[in-house]
């Protein structure tokens, strides 16, 4: 493990807010050492299993002569930035419910007399 390795250094932009679904497209590009290096910083740092698995098995599919796939893109769309989330969250509210057609509003199991 390499505790030195820096944030910016990575090969993947935005590497700690990649969706775990769209890692192994993420990661296919890259080759034996930029998987290493994200396995190493990824170690050091929040150490996911999840992603350790990831690239864990992508790392050993290199070594077993997978070879590196498309290209890294400049952006990506599926990390949202802060400016375009609710600090509240998102929207929650329940739709209306109808009062009941008949019965005890207070107790809807009983029929009203």
């Amino acid at each position: 493990m390499n505790d030195s390795i820096e944030h910016s250094n990575l090969p993947l932009p935005e590497f700690d807010h990649i969706p775990l679904g769209t890692l192994p497209q993420r990661i296919a590009p890259l080759d034996e050492a930029g998987v290493t290096t994200l396995l190493d910083y990824e170690q050091a740092h929040a150490n996911r299993l999840p992603v350790v698995q990831v690239l864990t098995h992508r790392l050993e599919a290199l070594k077993n002569g997978a070879e590196p796939s498309g290209s890294i893109p400049d952006s990506m769309p599926e990390v949202r930035s802060g400016s375009d989330v609710s600090p509240e969250g998102p929207k929650t509210d329940a739709p209306p419910v109808n009062p009941p057609a008949h019965g005890n509003p207070a107790n809807p199991a009983q029929p009203r007399g």
